[in-house]
């Protein structure tokens, strides 16, 4: 029951990880009884026979379900092309972007959504033999345009570190700073605080977080950060003048 790899270690594309006693997912394929790493990753090992191979770097791939944040691109008959930060186009019907009926010889649609708007929107449907594999909706109470707050990018398969296991880890800036951070799948996040200065600050957290996500102990050190800054803040409100 060959085993080739240990726990946080860091592998290479071609890399063997295992063979087929033990349940190896993730960034991996197969061939024959053994496992290799498809990308460069993060080896996570949990229990006795459970692997995973864990991206530090790649693309978007859209699954069904996914909260994503998008541009407004372009401007159709019956709908928008929207960037997902994916290799694959998405379209948002008319349709599923209103709860409202709308008849399309009466309404322009620059009048609900223009290039450049920048939407919170879930995947419906991803068919690769459509023109624009992903369809989108914004028909649900939380979707829909995206107005104030500070964007920040990271890489889509740091995703998972900055939410934090149960939302551990988004949930410290709401606690701390009262801060709502939107993650979408897609690798954008959407930082709104009632302090608007606080955004700059968690939109550095989150790029500290993308950039050690593979270290033990993150979630330690972004509570210290943040209680560190919010100490700062504190003295600099009360320092007498």
């Amino acid at each position: 029951m060959p085993l080739y790899v240990s726990d946080k270690q860091i592998v290479l594309p071609g890399d063997i990880i295992a063979t087929r006693d033990y349940n190896v997912t993730g960034s991996i394929y197969w061939d024959g009884d053994a496992a290799y790493s498809a990308v460069v990753g993060l080896v996570s090992i949990k229990g006795e026979r459970d692997i995973e191979v864990i991206p530090l770097s790649g693309i978007y791939k859209p699954r069904t379900g996914d909260i994503v944040i998008g541009y407004i691109t372009d401007i159709g008959l019956t709908g928008w092309v929207v960037d997902i930060n994916s290799p694959y186009p998405a379209y948002l019907p008319i349709q599923e972007a209103t709860l409202k009926p709308v008849d399309l010889t009466m309404v322009d649609l620059k009048s609900l959504l223009n290039i450049g708007d920048i939407v919170l929107a879930r995947i419906i449907d991803f068919n690769l033999t459509k023109d624009t594999p992903v369809t989108l909706t914004l028909k649900e109470a939380r979707l829909g345009r995206i107005e104030g707050g500070t964007l920040v990018e990271i890489d889509a398969s740091k995703v998972a570190r900055v939410i934090g296991r149960r939302g551990s880890m988004v949930g410290i800036f709401s606690e701390e700073l009262g801060c709502d951070v939107t993650v979408g799948q897609n690798g954008r996040i959407w930082i709104r605080c009632r302090d608007p200065k606080d955004e700059s600050f968690v939109a550095r957290v989150i790029k500290f977080i993308e950039a050690e996500s593979h270290t033990s102990g993150l979630t330690d050190r972004v509570r210290s950060m943040v209680s560190q800054y919010k100490g700062s803040k504190t003295t600099s409100t009360t320092k007498p003048r």
